[in-house]
C-alpha cells in the first residue's frame, strides 16, 4: 500500500523511479541536530567569555592591565566630555557612556585591545539625530532623552543581531568603503569644532562639511579670546607628540618612557588650560553671569540620571528613520577595531559576541544615562601600546572615570571648551586616511577606490548619513555586478616537466592566456576537435547562468559545425530566427563536430535552480545545432570536474546530469515560470516527447556504453578504501560523469571523441 501511494506521488511530481543517491534536506538536519545539548551548553558558554580566561588571570597579567586601565581611563575623561559635546549633550553624560562601556564590555569581550565608550562619529550621529527630533518635534523632547532612547534601541537591535548569529552581515561592508565614510566623518567633526576652537559663533556648525569651513572662513574676524586656548593646545597636542617620537627614536632604550609621556598630553594639555581659564576668568565674570571665554561650568557630580530610562514610544517613531544608520555606525566601527587589533596582536574575535558585548553595553548603559558607545580605534590603539593582558584592564579605567565622576567635577567646571575642541581636532584628525593608504586602495582595486572617494565626497558635500548610505550601496552594487558578469575561459591544455624527477603532468589554462599572469609565448593546445572545456569563475545562480549559456553555446557555434547540412535548404523550410549562409559549407567544412563539453566546477561553490535550467538550455541548444545528442552512443554530453559540494551534485543530477541516462519523465524545463512545461507551450516543429535516439533510454548499445565509460573514467583515479586493502574509485560510480579533476574529465571526454568517430566509420562501412 504505502509503496504503491509512493510510486503515485513520484509520478505526479514527476521524480524518477530508478533515484541516483544524492544529499537530502534530511542529511543536513541530522547534522546541525547532532547532539543538540552539546550544541545548547556551548552557546550559553559562549556568551560569557570571561569564564575562557579568569580562572588563569594572575599578577602578571594584572600588572600589564593596571597601567593600560590608567593610561586608557586618564585620555578617556577628557576625551568622553569633549564627545558629549560634539553630541550637543551635557559633558557628564560622556563620563556616564565611559564609566559603563569600560566596565560592561570586559565581561562579555572576546578582544583584550579594544576600548568601549563614547567616540566622535557616533557623536556627531547622535547630534544630527537630536537636530532631527527636535525640527520635527520642537520642544518636546530633550537631547539626553534622545540619546538615551537611540542607546537602548540601537544596543537592542545590534544585540539581536549577536544573539541570532548574524554577525556575517558586517562582511558585506568592505574596508574601503568603512575607510571612506569613516575619513568623510572625521572631516565633518574637524569642520564642526573649527568654530569653537577659535571662539566663532552664528551659524549652523552642523551643516554640511563645506559650508561650515567657509562660514568659518568668513567668521575669521569675529574671532573671541577662545582662539588663544584653542590654538595653543592644539599645537601644543602635536608638538607633544611629535617631541616624544623623535626622541623615541634618539633614545630607543627610554622609549616606554617616551610613550607613556605622548600619551598624558591631553591631561597635561587640558589641566594647564584649566589652570590658565581659571586664572584668566575668575575675576571677569560680567554682570549677567557670563565669562569672557566659553567654559563648561556646572558638572554634576556623580550618576544623578541613575534608574530606568524612559522610553516614549512616541518619540521612538520620531527618530525612527535615524535609527538604521545609527546602528550601522554602532556595529560597524566597533567590529573592523576589533578586527584589526585581532589580526596584529595574534588573536580571533567573535564577531557575533562582539555584536552581543556592545547590545549589552548600550542597553544598561541606558540605566545610567549613558548615550551610544562603541570602540574608540585610538583609544584601543593606546591600550595595545601600553601593554594590556586581558579584557579585565576596563575595570581598572572605570576606577579612573569613577574617581573624575566623584572627585574631580568642581574643576571641571573651569575648563575651556576651546580646549575640548582642541582634543577632538587632534584625535579624529588620526581617522583621516593617509595618503598611502589611499594609494593602497587604487593599487589593489581601482573600482573601490572610486567607492571610497564617492564616500568621502557624498559625506563632506551632503550628510554622514547619506555618506554611509552610499558607500555601502555602492559596495553592494559592485557585489552585484561582479556576481552577475564573472568571468569564465575556454580552457586549453599545457604539459609541464620537471627535469629533477623526469615526470610531466597536463594542467588546463585560458586559451589565450593573460600576459600578466604568465608568459604569453607559451603554447596552448585545445582539447580534442569536438571538445568544448570551460571553467567558471562564480558561483552559478540566477544572476549569472544567462552568461554562461550565450557563452557556451556562441563558443560552439562558432567552432564547430552544424549536424545537419543546411546550405540547400530552403528559406521557408528554416526557423525564423536562422537567417542562414550561402556559403555555410565552406565555412563549416574544417571544423570538427561537437562531442562534448567540460565544465570544469572549481570555482562554483553554489548553483540554484535557475543555474541548472540554464545547463538544461545549454545542453537542449547545442544538441539541437549539432542535430543529435552530443557524443553519439554517449548519452550524457556535459562531463562536470571537481564539483565541490554535495548539493550542487543533488542539483545537477535534478537536472539529468552527470548519470549517464535521461529519464523520460525529464521535463526540458525544470524552472517553469508556469505549471505548464515544454509539451504545452512548444510550437509544432518542437512538441512531441523526447525521442530515444543513440545515447537515450532504449538504446542498450548505449547504455553498455555508458558501463564502460563509467568503470574506465572511475578506476583512472583511485585511492585505497577505508574498509578494505583494495584501492577503490574517487568518485561516485552512480554519476560517471562527475569528474575528480579537469584532466580525467578531458580524458573521458576524448575518449567518448575516439569511439564516436569509429562508430561513425562504421556506420559509413
Amino acid at each position: 500500500m504505502f509503496s504503491q501511494i509512493k510510486k503515485t506521488c513520484q509520478r505526479i511530481v514527476g521524480a524518477s523511479e530508478e533515484e541516483v543517491p544524492v544529499i537530502t534536506p534530511r542529511d543536513w538536519a541530522e547534522k546541525i541536530t547532532h547532539d543538540p545539548a552539546h550544541r545548547v551548553v556551548n552557546y550559553v558558554t559562549s556568551l560569557f567569555p570571561i569564564f575562557g580566561w579568569i580562572t588563569r588571570y594572575n599578577l602578571g597579567w594584572a600588572s600589564g592591565d593596571v597601567i593600560a586601565g590608567l593610561t586608557v581611563g586618564i585620555v578617556l575623561v577628557p576625551q568622553s566630555m569633549s564627545y558629549a559635546q560634539i553630541a550637543t549633550l551635557p559633558p557628564e553624560y560622556g563620563l556616564y557612556s565611559s564609566f559603563v562601556g569600560v566596565l560592561v564590555y570586559c565581561f562579555f569581550a572576546t578582544s583584550k585591545d579594544v576600548s568601549i565608550g563614547p567616540v566622535a562619529v557616533m557623536s556627531l550621529t547622535v547630534a544630527q539625530i537630536i537636530k532631527h527630533v527636535n525640527e520635527s518635534h520642537p520642544g518636546v523632547w530633550a537631547g539626553p532623552q534622545i540619546a538615551t532612547t537611540v542607546a537602548f534601541i540601537c544596543g537592542f537591535i545590534v544585540l539581536g543581531i549577536g544573539l541570532l548569529h548574524l554577525g556575517w552581515l558586517v562582511e558585506f561592508i568592505p574596508a574601503p568603503a568603512v575607510s571612506g565614510f569613516m575619513t568623510g566623518s572625521a572631516l565633518n567633526i574637524v569642520s564642526g569644532q573649527l568654530p569653537g576652537l577659535l571662539g566663532i559663533s552664528g551659524f549652523d556648525t552642523r551643516a554640511a562639511t563645506f559650508e561650515v569651513f567657509i562660514n568659518t572662513l568668513k567668521g575669521l574676524p569675529r574671532a573671541k579670546v577662545d582662539a588663544a586656548f584653542g590654538i595653543t593646545g592644539l599645537v601644543s597636542l602635536y608638538a607633544i607628540r611629535w617631541a616624544c617620537d623623535r626622541l623615541s627614536k634618539r633614545y630607543p632604550s627610554r622609549a616606554r618612557w617616551f610613550f607613556f609621556l605622548s600619551v598624558f598630553r591631553n591631561a597635561f594639555v587640558i589641566v594647564v588650560l584649566t589652570i590658565a581659564s581659571w586664572l584668566y576668568t575668575r575675576h571677569r565674570k560680567s554682570a549677567d553671569g557670563k565669562y569672557p571665554i566659553k567654559i563648561l561650568q556646572e558638572v554634576p557630580r556623580g550618576f544623578k540620571h541613575l534608574g530606568q530610562p524612559h522610553i516614549d514610544p512616541e518619540l521612538i517613531k520620531a527618530l525612527a528613520s535615524e535609527l538604521p544608520v545609527a546602528t550601522i555606525i554602532l556595529f560597524l566601527e566597533h567590529i573592523a577595531i576589533s578586527k584589526s587589533f585581532g589580526r596584529v596582536n595574534g588573536y580571533k574575535i567573535d564577531p557575533n559576541q562582539e555584536l552581543i558585548a556592545i547590545g549589552v553595553t548600550n542597553t544598561i548603559g541606558t540605566l545610567f544615562g549613558a548615550y551610544p558607545a562603541t570602540g574608540s580605534f585610538s583609544r584601543s590603539a593606546l591600550q595595545s601600546k601600553s601593554g594590556v593582558r586581558s579584557p579585565a584592564s576596563g575595570l581598572f579605567s572605570a576606577v579612573v572615570v569613577i574617581v573624575a565622576l566623584y572627585g574631580l567635577t568642581p574643576a571641571f567646571f573651569w575648563i575651556p571648551t576651546a580646549a575640548l575642541s582642541a582634543v577632538i581636532i587632534h584625535a579624529v584628525a588620526d581617522l583621516v586616511a593617509s595618503p598611502k593608504q589611499v594609494y593602497s586602495f587604487w593599487r589593489v582595486s581601482p573600482v573601490e577606490f572610486v567607492i571610497w572617494v564617492a564616500s568621502v565626497l557624498v559625506t563632506v558635500f551632503a550628510t554622514i548619513e547619506d555618506g554611509i548610505y552610499t558607500s555601502i550601496a555602492a559596495s553592494l552594487a559592485l557585489l552585484l555586478i561582479r556576481l552577475a558578469r564573472p568571468r569564465g575561459h575556454f580552457l586549453g591544455r599545457v604539459t609541464l616537466h620537471n627535469p629533477n624527477e623526469s615526470s610531466s603532468r597536463d594542467v588546463y589554462i585560458p586559451l589565450n592566456p593573460n600576459k600578466f599572469l604568465m608568459n604569453p609565448h607559451v603554447k596552448v593546445y585545445p582539447p580534442s576537435p569536438g571538445v568544448v572545456v570551460y571553467r567558471f569563475e562564480e558561483s552559478f545562480l540566477y544572476p549569472n547562468s544567462s552568461l554562461v549559456n550565450d557563452a557556451i553555446v556562441e563558443y560552439v557555434k562558432k567552432h564547430t559545425k552544424r549536424g545537419r547540412d543546411m546550405s540547400g535548404v530552403k528559406s521557408g523550410d528554416r526557423p525564423w530566427n536562422d537567417p542562414g549562409k550561402n556559403s555555410e559549407v565552406e565555412d563549416d567544412s574544417e571544423k570538427p563536430l561537437l562531442h562534448a563539453i567540460v565544465l570544469d566546477f572549481s570555482a562554483v561553490s553554489h548553483i540554484d535552480t535557475t543555474g541548472v535550467q540554464a545547463l538544461i538550455d545549454t545542453r537542449t541548444e547545442v544538441e539541437r545545432w549539432a542535430d543529435r545528442p552530443v557524443e553519439v552512443r554517449r548519452s550524457d554530453s556535459f562531463h562536470f570536474a571537481t564539483i565541490l559540494s554535495p548539493w550542487i551534485r543533488r542539483a545537477l543530477v535534478a537536472g539529468g546530469f552527470g548519470v549517464g541516462t535521461m529519464s523520460t519523465q525529464m521535463h526540458e524545463e525544470i524552472a517553469p515560470v508556469t505549471r505548464y512545461h515544454d509539451q504545452y507551450i512548444a510550437d509544432p516543429q518542437h512538441a512531441g516527447p523526447v525521442q530515444d535516439g543513440p545515447g537515450r533510454v532504449g538504446d542498450p548499445e548505449a547504455l553498455d556504453n555508458i558501463a564502460q565509460v563509467s568503470v574506465r573514467s572511475s578506476s583512472e583515479v583511485t585511492v585505497q578504501s577505508i574498509q578494505q586493502d583494495a584501492a577503490a574509485p574517487m568518485v561516485l560510480p552512480s554519476t560517471p560523469f562527475f569528474h575528480l579533476d579537469v584532466a580525467t574529465a578531458v580524458r573521458a571526454a576524448e575518449g567518448g571523441v575516439t569511439r564516436a568517430s569509429s562508430f561513425m566509420e562504421a556506420e559509413k562501412e
